[in-house]
């Protein structure tokens, strides 16, 4: 099929052995997350080992736009595996990073790696196109991100410089036909936190483009596993180049920002995908996060037109955007853009210890609980909180595991109950952590798309597809000392028309305080876990660019291009004719097939409750979201509100027959992983008494 290389590459590490398997025995899942945890099924037997298991595989996903010009579908690559970040259990889960490695690896002529085994000695893996070497890592252990993949460019490709001029032709020997170029190899490397197994060690490719969550560094630190280098001269065949340009035209005319027009890059407009302008110039830009104080220019993902990062002139904070800066508010801009920059170079998942991460040990440290001379001793330098001297020496101690960073290389959570302290900051709210360990990102007691489809999951879902039009419209309006630019029931009337196969249902996105555990919202969540799955991590549409439901650029409704866009790109590339329904059934299939993962390893419906504070402490900040009051839409204050236990287990109930689970152990039934076609995974949770 076009699109697909044919291929994926199954590195062994511990026998030093290389396979492939076709790809056209996965191809029914579309391709990323879908392909991934079909081949995890199926190769990792014993699915309750750990993740430092050597038998636990790691697979490293493109999807069938991967290296094309669709646009945000590019560059993404999808990361999946056992992962040591959950808590309290390592469940299956996944992570996703951008830039240009799933392109390569397709140029290369593969469509996904899968890594099992453990090598006997520090290991770097180089591809260039069909030639796949074991190559020894023991110069590159020790060394940050940044330095080892500047090795790795000068050790393939014999220049490390970034200018295409200054570069020299790579090209096989086989004659003009295998191709050539001057790309530098696409690199994805761990730093030291996850060379000593860190569960927040992060997969670093190129300046900023991570994979975080899941602590995936740690796993790749426990194989011995240092580096992936890919360099490939190949070209991928796309059904109907013509009627791809068309619907890249389209978008272009129809939906993005008129540059012409600087009214498009207001930070509102979140439909017109401002990108770069979104954290530079614009008012009110970044949230405060990323300011433009140097000359800079846009970056993004292969084929991406939202540039939603930025390459600044001095190098610092480059490819890095948003939570990525570590410390934020009071700082000076080139602190914050120095502290990604050094998070990135020792190969840290950021979000952790950002914002309630480190807060939380500041609060800690104000208790009297750590410090030289607290109950728990630490020479952090607290006194220096806020500034770059304490943001360097946490970093440092969780990347070498020294003193306090030895806890904290474990995660807060794992840290905290160390300490004695779990089960108290967890009920009073001290420690933010409302599931599995994850930071809270948005408000579970009141947007709770976010956290019902997180605790349903393995992880937060760091899906903003909803969040951007019912939260984010009204919130930033309010930051910014305005009146909400765009009126409650029209932004409802968008979202509701495009959410396929529930389309037309407006109570879906009513936040009420009531409406939050009724059948509409099991829709939500439904439809919410179905595109992901499929769409968004499995063809791999990026999370801020697609689904776009509210659109204020030249769209005379300010309706979106979901579901229109996802199909046309998909078939347009494939040849292939699905509808956005169909993509849905088999995000539908996949939800399931990783449901069956999660209760071979032991999910119950017990395990899916949040932490106290959730049910037992108010929102004291103003937090807005759309809601429908005595008949009429608005945007909704929340503050003051908890989530209801009992509410919470009813709403279970309902969302579990919803899917055609089991509600008293939230597990599939044979008689729907039948209906999906999984009779197979059913076998398997049968033969281990988990149905």
């Amino acid at each position: 099929m076009n699109g697909y290389m044919g291929k994926i590459l199954r590195l062994d590490l511990t026998n030093k052995q290389k396979k492939t398997i076709s790809t056209s025995d996965y191809e029914e899942f579309l391709g990323g997350h879908g392909i991934g945890s079909a081949i995890f099924f199926d190769a990792v037997k014993d699915k309750t080992i750990s993740p430092f298991n050597p038998k636990n595989v790691i697979t490293l996903m493109t999807s069938p736009l991967s290296g094309t010009l669709a646009p945000s579908a590019g560059g993404r690559t999808e990361v999946q595996g056992l992962g040591p970040q959950p808590y309290p259990t390592e469940w299956f889960t996944r992570s996703n990073f951008g830039g240009r490695f799933s392109a390569m690896l397709k140029y290369a002529g593969y469509d996904g790696i899968v890594i099992e085994g453990k090598a006997d000695k520090p290991t770097w893996i180089n591809i260039v196109n069909e030639d796949v070497v074991f190559e020894d890592a023991d110069g590159l252990w020790g060394m940050d991100t940044y330095s080892t993949q500047e090795e790795i460019w000068k050790e393939v490709s014999g220049n490390p410089s970034n200018s295409p001029e200054d570069r020299e032709w790579y090209q096989k020997d086989r004659g003009r036909d295998d191709g050539r170029t001057t790309q530098k190899p696409a690199v994805v490397a761990i730093g030291p936190s996850g060379e000593k197994k860190s569960r927040i060690g992060a997969l670093i490719h190129e300046a900023g483009n991570a994979a975080g969550q899941g602590g995936f560094g740690g796993v790749f630190g426990s194989k011995n596993l240092k580096a992936i280098s890919v360099l490939g001269t190949n070209s991928i065949e796309v059904a109907d180049p013509n009627a791809l340009m068309k619907a890249r035209e389209w978008i272009h005319e129809n939906y993005e920002y008129d540059e012409e027009d600087p009214e498009c890059e207001h930070p509102l407009d979140y439909g017109s995908f401002p990108g770069f302008s979104f954290i530079t110039d614009a008012p009110g830009s970044g949230m405060g996060f990323w300011p433009k104080v140097e000359p800079a220019r846009p970056q993004g993902c292969l084929s991406c037109p939202k540039n939603c990062r930025m390459r600044t002139e001095s190098g610092y904070g480059s490819e890095s955007i948003c939570v990525e800066v570590v410390m934020y508010g009071g700082q000076s801009p080139k602190e914050r853009y120095k502290s990604a920059n050094l998070a990135q170079r020792h190969g840290i998942n950021v979000y952790p210890i950002s914002t309630t991460g480190h807060k939380y040990l500041y609060d800690l440290y104000k208790q009297g609980f750590l410090g030289e001379n607290g109950e728990v001793e630490t020479d952090l330098p607290f006194e220096k909180y806020g500034e770059m001297e304490f943001i360097r020496a946490l970093l440092n101690k969780i990347s070498s595991r020294e003193g306090i960073g030895d806890d904290l290389s474990e995660g807060v959570v794992r840290a905290a109950e160390k300490w004695g302290r779990l089960e108290q900051d967890l009920s009073s709210g001290l420690l933010q952590r409302p599931n599995w360990g994850y930071p809270q990102h948005y408000d579970p007691r009141i947007e709770v798309n976010w956290p019902y489809g997180s605790i349903l999951g393995s992880r937060d879902i760091n899906e903003h597809g909803f969040n951007w039009d019912i939260h984010w419209i009204p919130q930033v309006s309010t930051m910014l000392g305005l009146d909400p630019v765009f009126d409650a029931e029209e932004v409802v009337d968008n979202v509701s028309n495009a959410v396929v196969p529930f389309e037309g249902n407006k109570s879906m996105f009513d936040f009420g305080e009531d409406n939050i555990y009724s059948k509409d919202m099991v829709k939500t969540i439904a439809w919410q876990r179905y595109y992901s799955r499929s769409w968004k991590q499995s063809v791999q549409y990026c999370d801020w660019f697609f689904p776009n439901f509210h659109n204020p650029s030249n769209s005379p409704t300010n309706q979106g291009f979901t579901p229109e866009a996802e199909p046309k790109f998909f078939n347009a590339v494939t040849g292939r004719n699905i509808s956005f329904k169909d993509g849905m059934n088999i995000g539908k299939r996949i939800w399931n097939l990783d449901r069956s993962i999660w209760a071979l390893q032991g999910r119950h419906r017990d395990m899916e409750k949040f932490a106290d504070y959730v049910y037992e402490v108010p929102k004291k900040a103003p937090y807005f979201v759309s809601s429908k009051q005595n008949g009429e839409w608005k945007w909704e204050n929340g503050k003051g509100r908890t989530l209801d236990r009992d509410k919470f287990e009813s709403w279970k109930d309902r969302y579990y027959e919803f899917e055609g689970w089991n509600t008293e152990t939230g597990r599939p039934t044979r008689g729907n992983l039948e209906e999906l076609d999984l009779g197979y995974v059913a076998d398997e949770l049968e033969e281990k008494d988990k149905i």
